[in-house]
C-alpha cells in the first residue's frame, strides 16, 4: 500500500511499516501545501492512504469523497508513536478508500 505521511509524522515510523511504500509530503516537495490540497494531489499521485495528525481533518473535510483513506494520529510524540506502530499499521492495512480512522494512542 502506498501511504503518504503528513508534516506531523516522525519518519522513523517508516521502519516500522515495511511491508508498505511510505513517502513524506516534505520528500515529495508538497510541505507548503494546505491539508486539502496535498490530499487532491496525493489522490492524483496514486497514493492509498494519508497519515496525519490533524484531528480537525474530518470537520474540514468530508473524506467521504474522497478516493484516499485517512489515518489520524491522536499525537506527535514519537516514543508514544512507536509503541503503537503495530495499531498503526494495522489501521493502514485495511483502510478503505473514502475512510478516516483515528488512532488513539496512549
Amino acid at each position: 500500500m502506498r501511504s503518504l505521511f503528513d508534516q506531523g509524522i516522525p519518519v522513523p515510523l517508516r521502519t516500522h511499516l515495511s511491508s508498505h511504500q511510505i513517502e513524506t509530503a516534505f520528500e515529495r516537495g508538497w510541505s507548503t501545501l494546505k491539508t486539502g490540497e496535498i490530499l487532491a494531489v496525493a489522490e492524483r499521485e496514486g497514493f492509498d492512504v494519508f497519515v496525519t495528525t490533524d484531528k480537525n481533518l474530518c470537520h474540514q473535510l468530508n473524506p467521504g469523497r474522497r478516493r484516499i483513506a485517512i489515518i489520524v494520529l491522536s499525537t506527535t510524540s514519537w516514543p508514544r508513536i512507536q509503541k503503537a506502530a503495530a495499531a498503526i499499521e494495522h489501521a493502514i492495512d485495511i483502510a478503505l478508500p473514502g475512510s478516516i480512522k483515528e488512532v488513539a494512542i496512549p
